[in-house]
């Protein structure tokens, strides 16, 4: 009875094994049939839309190679020329930021170009997504600043963008400066703000929350100037601004009363 019990156990155990297998293959047969038919019309509608796919790869290849092409036949030899071309004005500007005399003169040579020579406005103009036109926005901008023309100097400042860690705040900060000397506080402080949130510096940062400040004073909005105040104490201890700060703090404090 014993050894009977055991074979039944085992003619059992073989007939479910035979059939686990059984359900496998079958599995197993069902997902390659599966992929053949999915690779089968994977195959045809490659082959029923065959030019559609080498039309775009063909669009592809040519793209890059058009970008390529521009990169060096056009964008690099007006990088080139932008930059040689920017070397005439910038001399000007330079002589009219250590100079004392005949200033705006040396602004205007530089601003307009002299001897068939482009100035800064002809270089942003002419050069406009090169490096040298962008940086001729920012010249163009500070000179007619320096020459007191402030609509003319925001207009191209505003073309002027920069990652540069000061330059950047500098050209926004410039842009304010501008706008006071216009009369127009609210758009004074506005680019104040930007500019000292633009890059985060021991020397422009602590500047233009200064001049954010000190606006923000003039225009009866003192919680504001107490928080920029308060900020170049506290971050900014070691800057040129933080030196004489605790009489602004003061001066906050009592305007906000």
């Amino acid at each position: 009875m014993a050894t009977y019990k055991k074979r039944a156990k085992k003619i059992k155990n073989d007939v479910g094994e035979v059939k686990s297998t059984i359900e496998q293959d079958s599995t197993t047969a069902e997902v390659f049939n599966t992929l053949d038919e999915t690779a089968s019309r994977s195959e045809e509608w490659v082959i029923k839309n065959q030019k559609n796919i080498f039309i775009v790869l063909g669009v592809i290849v040519l793209g890059i190679l058009a970008f390529l092409a521009y990169e060096k036949f056009i964008a690099e030899p007006n990088e080139k020329e932008a930059a040689d071309e920017l070397a005439f004005p910038k001399k000007y500007f330079d002589q009219a930021s250590t100079s004392a005399v005949a200033v705006d003169s040396l602004y205007t040579l530089g601003l307009e170009g002299a001897d068939g020579k482009f100035g800064f406005i002809d270089i942003a103009n002419n050069f406009s997504g090169t490096k040298a036109g962008n940086l001729a926005n920012y010249y163009a901008g500070i000179s007619y600043l320096k020459m007191k023309k402030f609509p003319e100097a925001i207009d191209f400042l505003e073309e002027f963008s920069s990652d540069d860690l000061a330059l950047g705040p500098v050209a926004k900060g410039a842009i304010g400066d501008a706008f006071a000397d216009l009369n127009q506080p609210e758009d004074a402080l506005e680019y104040y703000e930007k500019a000292a949130n633009l890059k985060d510096n021991s020397f422009t940062t602590p500047l233009f929350l200064f001049k954010a400040g000190n606006t923000a004073l003039e225009i009866g909005k003192s919680d504001k100037a107490l928080q920029y105040f308060e900020k170049i104490k506290n971050e900014y201890p070691k800057s040129e601004e933080a030196k004489n700060i605790a009489i602004y703090i003061s001066k906050a404090k009592y305007a906000g009363k």
